[in-house]
This record gives structure tokens, C-alpha cells and sequence, in this order.
């Protein structure tokens, strides 16, 4: 009966009922706690992976995904990711690119040991990822400013042999490939401006494209004048009518020899004296002959003379002693008779007069360039002795009206101080003759001295001077999108010539890009897919300023037009530098980010303060210029995770 009660007593079910309760509720916690760990390792290890790859891509180089570039995304990974300190083992971490390097891809993955769910059989939780990092373009505008100096036709450096012109070529084209691969597939678009730079730069070509009127018609250049001389010609126009003189003479004598008279001899020369006959005389002999000739005398005269000669003959006798007596002997003398007849005419002379060159006169001269801004052959009295020479526009050109202060600063409320210096004013339009811009024509371009050496004078004229010295770069290009055959073409026509302006170079980049300026329909020409662009100056040199005075730049000739300093010399590069840092703030403030890079040379604190933030980098030889491009290819090209 008991047992029969026990079995119906209910009762007591409540504690099994729970006791299973409690072993299902513990399941169920303790795989919360589990999942929630292995997702947070696993949201970890993505990011991880994520860490490595970015990493790995932006280790690409010339090379593709090397060794090198692996390590790097080897290193992010471990940096970003503890093992022990998520609680897992067994970590992977593999890396790949199978587009040389354009889109690196990688896979995590690790065991997790569970804390709660081992008392349910489940000792350990798998854990893996996938990741990857390409580069990829939006929009973007890439204005490349370039030194191509007389200095980029040196080598490198000591150990490296390579001319630093053939370098950049190498980067530029390296650079191109690296966009143009990140761009592939996608609906970005991406363009190149150029703006070579040395002592001038070539923007003739896009300015009178722009607007011819933009180009001076007159411009006044150091240069020199031929200066002449009067000189008087009589010229013989004919005669006037003859008129007649004669005049006679004789030829000199000429004796015969001496032969003996006769056979009569004498005791004395007396003797023989008085019986010697007398001397004959003189007899024409044989008959007359005629010659007629002309001539002009020393008084420009032309005279006919006739001349009739008659020959004529005499006997002349003497007494010569032989042995004890005296003999007469006796010779011929024969001579001519000559008679002349003039007829004279007198000459009739047209005076003239012509002007002959003399010498230079070195000076300032106005020329007339409306022909010349047209890229005409035009002519000037400026070749030898003042004959005519010809020359035509190779595009560079001089800057507009500035002022030669010693400072100049850029702020976004007041802009450019001071507010004269046209030619840092990288947006207007030119509106008068001050703000327009004179074709550099550096064929007729000379500085004066004082004599045939090289001693400049600071005289308004001389009648001495010399060539001056020009560099015009290849042409400026405005943004354009480029085949790799025609950025290459570009690339490869750069030629080293020149000195170093680094002020001209990043106003006319700043001027290029800029969406306000004169070229603002070029630059703001929106990109098919509607996004925005950003913008970029990649300015280069491989040396520090570096201006001269006695050539022809951009600036005339410094030490007679003395646009920059007020002595012609001093303090020269300062100034020039001064204005290059107001112009890269003036580019700054329009949102373009300055990249620059010093090749060959010491980063100076110029360059630097001209870079936009992190954007600065100095180039030792030929791989690491590669490299700085490389670094700011993947900056305009986004690099970016893409899984």
C-alpha cells in the first residue's frame, strides 16, 4: 500500500523537473558567452586581416607583391591582433595578389577554446575571415609641376649614374601605371596637367588659345638698336661734250755703233778735227704710223688720244786715237717724233646719299609683338651690322607687373600682400596693360656692359653688350585625360635646360588648377559620374632656388628690369622665394593639396612649408624618387579595403 501511494504521490516531481532545467539553462548560457567571445575574436581578426592587407598594398611597389610587401602586412596583422589575449590558437595568416599587386587579398583564421560549452562535449569553437585592399580612383585632377633645369641632365648622385632627366621620365610613367591600373573597372576619372619649369615656363600656347587679348601687342624688352651713319656717293651719269688740245715730243736717243770715216789719219786730233765732217741733221726716216687710245685720267676724265710718231735719223762724227794717228769716225742716232691729238671729255657725276650701319646702341626697346604673340616669323633689325633676322615665338613668356618688395604673404581674408604683384595673381583675368602678360622673345634679348668684356653697366644705354642667355621648357598642358602612349610621349620630350625659378613653376601650376582662374572651365568640367574631384600639385625639383641676372627669364633680364630687386641683384633669391611661399598658401587655400618632392637635394624648410601636411619627400637616387610617386599614387588612387 505504501508502495502504491508512493507511486501516486506527485509531490515530488518538481526537483527532477528542475534539475534538467538547470542543465539546459546552463547550455544555453554558456554557448551566449562562447558565441559572444568567438564573434568578438572574430570581429578582431577581420579587422586584423583588414589591418594587413591595407598594410601589404601600400608596400607595393615597382616590384608587385614582394617579399617586402608581404612582411609589412605580416607585421600590421600580428601588431593588431593577440592571440593570447583573445584566447585562440592555431592563428593563420596568408596573404596573395594574384593582379600584381593592384588587389592584395588574405584569409585569418584560429581556434577558440570554449569555456562553457567543454562541459557539453564542445571543446573548442573554429574562427576565419577573408579580406582584401585594392587601390581604386574617384576623381581626380594631378598637376605635375617639374624641374627640368640645367641640373636634371647631371647624374643622380655620385653612386648612382643615371641622369636625374631619365629618373623622372622613369617615375612619371611608373606613376601613371599605378593609377591607370587602381582605375580599371571602375567609372573614375582621372586627369594630368604639366607645367615644366626652369627660368620661364611655356604658357604662351594656352594663353592665346584662352584669349589672344590676354597677350600684350607691345612689349619693351633690354635689347639694342642698329645705329647709322650718312654717307655721300658721286655716281658717273655720263660726259660732256669733247673738246681738242695736241702737244708734240721726241723719244729719247738711241746711238748706233761707232765706225771709221774714210781711211784718211791725222797727226793730231786738231788736225783731225778740221776734217771732220759736221753732224747731219735730223731726217725723217721711213714712213708715220697712226694709234688712237682711250683711258679715264685721275680726274675721272675720258680722253681719245691720237698719237702719229715718225721716226727720224742724224749722222754725228768724232776723232778717235789709234796707235800714233788720228781716225774720224762716225754713228746713226735715230729717235721719234711723236704728235698727239686729245680729244677731252669731261665727266658728269649724280650725287647720292645712303645711310651705312655704325654700331649698336645696347638699351631698352619697345617692340610691336602683335605678330609675334601669334607664333608669326617676324623680322628685326637685329643681326649682323643691323640686317633683318627672324625669329618666331617658342611659346614662354614674360610675367605681368609686380612690385619689387622684399615680402609677400597669402592669408584667405586679405589675399596676396601686396595687392601690385600681379604676377602672383593666380586667378584674374587681365583687364589693362599691367596685368597682361609679353611673350618672352629672347631672340633679340641682350644686356649691356661696358665694353666687350662681360663688366655689366648699370647705364640706361651702351654701345656695348651681349647675348643674353634663355631656357624655354617644353609647353604646359592643362588637365586632360591621357592614353599611357600619350603620357609616356609627354614624359619623354621633357628636356633639362636652364636655371631654377621655383616660383614660376607653382604660380603656373597654382594658375592651371585652380578652379577660379582664367582656366576655370577647364578645371571645374565636371566628370561624367557626378562626383567630386580632388585636387592635387605634385611639385618637384632637384634643387634649391637658384635666379641669375644677366639671362632672359620670365622676369626680363634682373639686372636692367629689376622687377624683383631694386639693384638688380640682391637679395634675389629671397625674393624669389618669398613670393614661392605666398603662391603654394594662395594654391593651398583653394583645396589643393601640394605634394612636394626634393630629388638630388636637401628638403629645405621652403619646400616643406610649401608641402600641404605629410605630403613632403626627399628622393636620394632613382629608386626612391620611384617611391615618392609611388606614395602619393596611392594616396590620389584611394587605397582602400574592398572586402
Amino acid at each position: 500500500m505504501r508502495i502504491l501511494r508512493l507511486f501516486k504521490d506527485r509531490a515530488g516531481n518538481v526537483f527532477p523537473l528542475a534539475a534538467v532545467g538547470l542543465i539546459v539553462l546552463a547550455g544555453m548560457v554558456g554557448g551566449g558567452v562562447d558565441i559572444s567571445r568567438a564573434y568578438m575574436a572574430q570581429n578582431r581578426l577581420q579587422s586584423a586581416c583588414d589591418a594587413g592587407v591595407l598594410a601589404g598594398r601600400k608596400a607595393v611597389g615597382s616590384d608587385g607583391y614582394d617579399e617586402d610587401a608581404e612582411e609589412q602586412a605580416d607585421t600590421f596583422f600580428d601588431t593588431n591582433f593577440d592571440a593570447s589575449e583573445q584566447g585562440v590558437t592555431g592563428l593563420v595568416f596568408e596573404t596573395d595578389s594574384e593582379d600584381e599587386g593592384n588587389t592584395v587579398e588574405g584569409t585569418a583564421s584560429a581556434t577558440m577554446e570554449t569555456a562553457v560549452m567543454k562541459l557539453f562535449g564542445f571543446e573548442s569553437m573554429p574562427i576565419a575571415v577573408e579580406c582584401s585592399a585594392s587601390m581604386s580612383i574617384g576623381n581626380s585632377d594631378v598637376m605635375m609641376v617639374l624641374d627640368t633645369t640645367g641640373s636634371m641632365d647631371w647624374a643622380v648622385s655620385s653612386s648612382d649614374s643615371t641622369k636625374r632627366i631619365v629618373a623622372l621620365r622613369s617615375a612619371m610613367k611608373s606613376f601613371f601605371d599605378t593609377l591607370d591600373t587602381a582605375a580599371s573597372g571602375g567609372n573614375g576619372r582621372i586627369r594630368y596637367g604639366f607645367v615644366p619649369y626652369s627660368s620661364a615656363v611655356n604658357v604662351g600656347q594656352l594663353l592665346y588659345d584662352e584669349d589672344p587679348a590676354y597677350l600684350a601687342d607691345s612689349w619693351t624688352y633690354q635689347s639694342r638698336e642698329p645705329q647709322y651713319r650718312t654717307v655721300t656717293h658721286q655716281t658717273l651719269s655720263g660726259y660732256e661734250p669733247p673738246y681738242y688740245t695736241n702737244d708734240t715730243g721726241y723719244s729719247s736717243i738711241s746711238n748706233g755703233s761707232w765706225n771709221y770715216y774714210g781711211s784718211s789719219n791725222y797727226r793730231n786730233k786738231s788736225t783731225c778735227e778740221n776734217n771732220m765732217p759736221s753732224a747731219t741733221n735730223w731726217a725723217n726716216q721711213g714712213s708715220s704710223s697712226t694709234d688712237t687710245t682711250t683711258y679715264i685720267d685721275s680726274q675721272q676724265r675720258r680722253i681719245t688720244r691720237t698719237t702719229v710718231t715718225q721716226g727720224q735719223r742724224r749722222t754725228d762724227y768724232d776723232c778717235s786715237k789709234s796707235g800714233s794717228r788720228w781716225y774720224v769716225i762716225y754713228r746713226n742716232q735715230d729717235r721719234d717724233y711723236y704728235q698727239h691729238s686729245y680729244a677731252i671729255e669731261d665727266p658728269i657725276f649724280t650725287t647720292t646719299t645712303s645711310t651705312v650701319f655704325d654700331h649698336w646702341l645696347y638699351k631698352a626697346v619697345a617692340y610691336d609683338t602683335s605678330s609675334f604673340k601669334t607664333f608669326a616669323a617676324v623680322s628685326t633689325p637685329t643681326g649682323t651690322d643691323g640686317a633683318n633676322a627672324s625669329s618666331t615665338w617658342a611659346g614662354c613668356i614674360e610675367e605681368r607687373t609686380t612690385v619689387s618688395d622684399d615680402t609677400f604673404s597669402f592669408s584667405k581674408i586679405s589675399g596676396m600682400s601686396p595687392a601690385a604683384a600681379f604676377d602672383l595673381d593666380i586667378d584674374s583675368a587681365p583687364d589693362s596693360a599691367a596685368t597682361k602678360w609679353g611673350p618672352m622673345w629672347s631672340q633679340i634679348s641682350y644686356y649691356r656692359t661696358t665694353s666687350n668684356t662681360n663688366y655689366l653697366t648699370s647705364a640706361s644705354t651702351s654701345f656695348y653688350g651681349r647675348k643674353a642667355s634663355a631656357a624655354c621648357p617644353v609647353g604646359a598642358q592643362l588637365f586632360a585625360e591621357m592614353t599611357e602612349e600619350e603620357f609616356d610621349a609627354y614624359a619623354d620630350s621633357l628636356t633639362p635646360t636652364g636655371g631654377t625659378y621655383l616660383d614660376i613653376g607653382m604660380i603656373w601650376g597654382a594658375r592651371l588648377a585652380s578652379p577660379d582662374g582664367i582656366f576655370a572651365d577647364n578645371v571645374n568640367d565636371a566628370p561624367a559620374n557626378g562626383g567630386s574631384v580632388a585636387r592635387h600639385i605634385i611639385f618637384m625639383t632637384d634643387g634649391e632656388m637658384d635666379t641669375g641676372y644677366t639671362s632672359h627669364t620670365s622676369y626680363g633680364i634682373e639686372y636692367h628690369d629689376r622687377r624683383i630687386t631694386d639693384d638688380g641683384y640682391s637679395e634675389q633669391d629671397e625674393r624669389h622665394s618669398s613670393r614661392f611661399l605666398a603662391v603654394c598658401e594662395a594654391a593651398k587655400a583653394k583645396g589643393i593639396r601640394i605634394w612636394v618632392i626634393a630629388f638630388g637635394a636637401a628638403l629645405t624648410s621652403d619646400l616643406e612649408t610649401c608641402a600641404s601636411p605629410d605630403s613632403s619627400f626627399t628622393a636620394a637616387n632613382s629608386a626612391s624618387l620611384n617611391e615618392a610617386f609611388q606614395s602619393i599614387g596611392k594616396v590620389v588612387g584611394e587605397l582602400r579595403v574592398t572586402q
